[in-house]
């Protein structure tokens, strides 16, 4: 069956950095473009980047404000999230989803704090 399995969140310092990874399973990995997602508390999911099947074409949330790249290994079935300069609003339960059937991770908790 499909996996989408995060990992690598954790208690950050801002301005310090974090790499997520979500290792894929179960689907033609490297046929499926595939995204982040983050929610806050209180607050709806909201989109962070995207990365399209090769790795050559990128979008990212006006919030990312080049401070986070996408990436993606398909040899490995892994997609990345690297964060730099964070900040306490970035604080949230980040997430990867496959863009062709919708198929979600269960999360990843990212906290921003002194």
């Amino acid at each position: 069956q499909v996996q989408l399995v995060e990992s690598g969140g954790g208690l950050v310092q801002p301005g310090g950095s974090l790499t997520l990874s979500c290792a894929a399973s179960g689907f033609s990995f490297s046929s499926r473009a595939m995204s982040w997602h983050r929610q806050a508390p209180g607050k709806d999911r909201e989109l962070v980047a995207t990365v399209s099947t090769t790795g050559s074409s990128t979008t990212y949330a006006p919030f990312v404000k080049g401070r986070f790249t996408i990436s993606r290994d398909n040899a490995k079935n892994t997609v990345y999230l690297q964060m730099n300069r964070l900040v306490p609003e970035d604080t949230a339960v980040y997430y990867c989803r496959e863009l062709g059937f919708g198929y979600w991770g269960q999360g990843t908790q990212v906290t921003v704090s002194s």
